[in-house]
């Protein structure tokens, strides 16, 4: 049989654009069009609904970018339409390539209810069905005019201070129609037969019936009255769509979804107003299929509906109580996971599941994170704690080297927890339901033989207005339909109970759930990322003093309201286009603006509670947040200190220029380039910098990926490398017992930019402290500080949350060539048998760990910090300006060292004039058990909740104590709920708890204080 399918394709391709679909709005009458301009900021409904609009046409141009321009359509119904259908058609100069990223609309009734959203492929507004004719219309349009800027191109638009004035877009279409049904449904079908048939083998006897079916349907079709001949071309295919499947046909649970990035191309206010539009359209959809489901992550976004759109709020409620809207993912937003630090983490989850509780009663039991770039391996853990069962994410699929093997497995944490995931192997997240699609979940899916179902979330996203009904009416026809997989729109608790049913003994991937891509993020906007880290920091010190002020301090009120309200402003920032440094310039401006004010707000918090703490007095009260003594302060403690303890440092000159710092612990060798030549760990008699080599050597790349500027680094940026050598000055700037401090000053690169670091020695440190502030003005280009280290590693131990990973310092396989570019929190560190180094930060998350052979036989280890990069898209002056970045070198340090000296640079000392030292609320003995927080319980009752973690990877017993008696101790989960199947915990008579962790356990306590 001949297959003239590429002929039939391209006649239906015509026919469908060109007679089919115009024909669905038929006959059509113009509406009046007037207009308001608001070329700032949004205003409130109310406003623009009561603005001053002069007369409009079609053709107006509109909108300067980020401007909103308010249209007010009218007319009446023709009386000839009476017991038509009946539909507005409002074109706002869509361009129809997109389905979101573009302008954007949201229509009102005359009394402020908001109706459903405008966009490209969702351009109507039903009026009637039927009208009874002579209906008066009377519809405000609020049209966003958000510019293009997916194109990848360096642009001035991403922010609103340099963005154009002249108008984006003209208006198209303000038109009554009638909505044809009969065509409407003949689009439907034509789209999924011919979508079919393209999919199907060209040995497949079903591919040659829906060819030939189309070919039938076409010829019953007059081109020149589709109205009138539509029913006669679908009977020509209702065959072919009453075949039902193969009773071995892939099962696909399409589940309605909008994916909506918080932040990326737009900035947060213009996310509030996109998440309104989208809930609109769906609900409004829901009104007409009761049998569609929608499923919704981000708490935060609900949270905006609410205290911003309360109308579409109360009609989301209804729907989630009918079953139809679904809450999922359990988080505050789709967080990046890579940077989010242990608690913030947890944090993600109480406030984000605790919203959907509080809300809605509902415990949302799967964690939705489609889109972050890659996951940490301390979530399967977190997922449990949290009171979730199941875990789905998508962005695996963008992996360049590597295929992931699976879709359905179980992930497996560093701790040992795993958790049912599911990878869609439709690979994407928007998808349209088209055959397509449908086609290459079926072949991508690689589980066949054990697994038979997987799941497809629908729907335009990022303001494209979430699913549609063509999807709905292509689910209809594809969920019993011979060639395709059999499609039920269902929630998705439904697939992953019928998943995990099915296949319980799917394989194990044990691990984190590396990105193959994207690792620019780990670096980009270094300001963004630092102001999380600090923000983390901080909250940790507002809780731990606030705690401990409220239960010692008579009258000290704990802030309940305030801390809340801040850790959601930094979850928010967590998001995984903001954190990341991948949205515009306007978004990261903002989120430097509002870590600014997150700073001073929580610095006052700690300075009140401290100083309530410390009483009356003149001294110097110091204060030590981290969860290891330091200095003669207690963790968690302070003391009041009259001269600090360690021996003194010495400073002297180096033969050969430069020189030599020593404090017993260690001695540094900085040579006359500023450069550290040898940092010698006294106590073990070893060396850590590598034989001819230098530590805190800054490098400079070229850095100009093939893609995604802000997102990618990719490995050829190592070809060329720039060592910065030459200096301006090396001088002494502090020589005391107490601290010896160098500054070296170095001028670099084309534009200009300039490095000045204060290169430290402690007295009582065993580590080499440096300090740097970079005038950083260069373009497309990669700034890194090297440490040669002398040591043979084979891996490399990273701080993650909760714990750390290892990662192969070598590249035997394309897994592991892979991770050239890693991810670290506060430290990282190399070891050998016996003897280790690391290298720790106050705000880089960006490393690299390499290895080479020496020509003397030994093997240099190299480790690299990624301080800042230049890319340009999407804010085309990524990072310039000032940075001030702190790391430090620990020769000699294991693993519980990195630990502790990375909380040590993270969490200075602080110090209030007082009278009185404090005693730390809860003590734990031993350096493997880290207390991670120490807050008062959310529900106000006055109970401590202390969150602990073994860091070493090994099994830990430990004590806690408390400074205050304790009533009872309960273990519970992230949201301070009691843990089913927890073992029982007690104090001893003398208030002691003892207790025991499994490598790398989180362990959440709720302490009942007497009384």
């Amino acid at each position: 049989m001949h297959d003239d399918r590429t002929i039939v394709e391209a006649r239906l391709r015509r026919v469908l654009a060109e007679r089919i679909r115009p024909a669905v709005h038929g006959a059509a009458e113009p509406l009046a069009v007037a207009r308001g301009d608001a070329p700032g900021e949004p205003v409130p409904v109310a406003e623009g609904l009561a603005a001053a609009y002069r007369p409009a046409s079609v053709g107006d141009r509109w909108g300067p970018a980020w401007g909103t321009t308010w249209w007010k359509v009218t007319g009446r119904v023709p009386e000839a339409w009476e017991g038509r259908t009946v539909e507005a058609v409002l074109d706002l100069g869509f361009d129809r390539q997109l389905p979101g990223f573009q302008c954007e609309g949201l229509v009102y009734r005359a009394d402020g209810a908001a109706v459903k959203a405008l966009n490209p492929h969702n351009d109507w507004v039903r009026i009637g069905a039927p009208v009874a004719g002579g209906e008066e219309v009377e519809l405000y349009v609020e049209a966003a005019a958000n510019p293009i800027l997916v194109d990848q191109r360096p642009t001035y638009e991403g922010d609103r201070r340099t963005a154009s004035d002249e108008p984006l877009y003209r208006l198209a279409r303000v038109d009554l129609a009638v909505f044809d049904a009969e065509v409407w449904e003949l689009v439907q079908d034509l789209e999924v037969v011919g979508s079919l048939m393209t999919q199907l083998s060209t040995g497949d006897p079903r591919r040659f019936e829906l060819l030939r079916a189309v070919e039938r349907a076409l010829d019953a079709l007059d081109l020149g009255d589709v109205p009138g001949t539509a029913a006669r071309a679908r009977d020509a295919v209702a065959g072919v769509l009453a075949a039902p499947a193969n009773a071995s046909a892939h099962r696909i649970s399409a589940v309605g979804h909008a994916h909506i990035d918080s932040a990326w191309l737009w900035p947060l206010r213009e996310t509030v107003r996109k998440v309104a539009r989208t809930a609109s359209n769906v609900v409004n959809l829901m009104d007409e299929h009761p049998d569609f489901v929608f499923a919704m992550s981000q708490a935060q976004q609900l949270a905006w509906i609410k205290e911003h759109r309360p109308e579409v709020f109360a009609r989301v409620r209804e729907k989630v109580a009918s079953g139809q809207f679904v809450p999922v993912g359990g988080m505050w937003v789709e967080s990046d996971t890579n940077m989010v630090g242990g608690e913030a983490m947890a944090r993600q989850f109480l406030y984000g599941k605790r919203f959907f509780l509080d809300e809605f009663g509902i415990e949302t039991k799967e964690v939705w994170l489609p889109d972050s770039f890659g996951y940490t391996a301390a979530m399967p853990q977190l997922v449990k704690l949290s009171g979730s069962d199941w875990f789905l994410t998508q962005k695996i699929s963008w992996s360049q080297s590597n295929k992931f093997p699976h879709h359905t497995f179980w992930w497996e944490g560093i701790d040992g927890t795993r958790v049912f995931t599911h990878f869609p192997p439709i690979d994407t997240y928007n998808s349209d339901l088209g055959g397509a699609e449908l086609a290459h979940a079926v072949r991508n899916y690689q589980e066949k033989g054990r697994g038979t179902r997987s799941l497809a979330p629908f729907g335009h996203g990022d303001g494209g207005g979430g699913p549609t009904r063509d999807m709905l009416a292509r689910a209809r026809r594809v969920a019993d339909l011979e060639g395709s997989p059999r499609v039920t729109i269902e929630r998705p608790a439904a697939f992953f109970a019928a998943a995990q049913a099915e296949y319980p003994d799917a394989p194990v991937w044990a691990g984190e759930l590396y990105l193959e891509l994207h690792r620019g993020t780990y670096t980009s906007q270094a300001k963004t990322k630092q102001g999380n880290r600090h923000s983390e920091s901080l909250l940790r010190e507002a809780e731990l003093w606030a705690a401990t002020a409220a239960r010692t301090v008579p009258g000290f009120r704990y802030p309940y309201a305030d801390l809340e309200r801040l850790w959601k402003t930094v979850l928010l920032h967590q998001f995984h286009d903001i954190l990341p440094g991948s949205s515009i310039a306007w978004v990261h401006r903002e989120a430097r603006e509002t870590y600014a004010r997150v700073h001073a707000e929580l610095t006052e918090l700690v300075r009140a509670a401290q100083t309530a703490l410390a009483g009356p007095g003149e001294q110097a009260v110091v204060f030590n947040a981290a969860p290891h003594a330091r200095r003669g302060v207690p963790a968690g403690g302070s003391v009041v200190r009259t001269a600090p303890p360690g021996a003194p440092v010495t400073l002297a000159e180096r033969p050969g220029g430069g020189h030599v710092l020593a404090n017993g612990l260690l001695r540094i060798e900085v040579d006359d380039r500023g450069l550290v030549v040898s940092a010698y760990d006294l106590a073990a008699g070893r060396e850590a910098i590598a034989p001819g080599l230098a530590g805190n050597l800054l490098q400079l790349h070229p850095d100009f990926p093939n893609m995604w500027d802000a997102w990618d680094v990719d490995h050829f940026y190592r070809h060329n490398v720039t060592d910065l050598l030459d200096v301006d000055e090396v001088t002494v700037a502090e020589a005391t017992d107490e601290r010896a401090v160098l500054t070296v000053s170095r001028t670099f690169g084309d534009a200009g930019s300039t490095a000045v670091q204060r290169i430290a020695l402690r007295a009582g440190a065993k580590v080499l402290d440096i300090d740097t502030e970079v005038d950083w003005r260069e373009t497309e280009k990669f700034l890194k500080a090297a440490f040669p280290l002398d040591v043979k590693a084979d891996r490399s131990a990273a701080e993650t949350q909760f714990g750390h990973v290892y990662r192969a310092t070598h590249t035997n396989t394309s897994w592991e060539a892979a991770k050239f570019e890693i991810c670290a929190h506060r430290w990282i560190q190399v070891e050998e048998p016996g003897w280790g180094a690391a290298v720790t930060n106050d705000s880089t998350y960006g490393h690299d760990v390499t290895r080479t052979v020496r020509p003397d036989g030994g093997q240099t280890t190299t480790v690299r910090l990624s301080l800042l990069r230049a890319p340009r898209y999407p804010d085309p002056e990524t990072d310039h300006g000032t940075h001030r970045l702190r790391y430090a070198l620990a020769p000699g340090a294991t693993v519980t060292d990195a630990v502790r000296e990375g909380h040590r640079i993270n969490l200075p000392e602080r110090s209030v004039t007082g009278g009185r030292a404090t005693e730390p609320l809860v003590t734990t003995a031993g350096d493997q058990v880290v207390v991670e927080a120490v807050k008062l319980a959310e529900d106000r009752s006055g109970d401590v909740v202390v969150r602990l973690y073994e860091c070493a990877g090994g099994r830990a017993t430990t004590t806690l104590t408390g400074s205050v008696p304790f009533a009872s101790v309960t273990e519970t989960d992230l949201l301070e709920r009691p843990l089913d199947g927890a073992p029982s915990h007690a104090f001893t008579p003398d208030g002691a708890l003892e207790l025991t962790l499994r490598p790398f356990q989180i362990l959440t306590l709720r302490l009942r204080p007497r009384g």
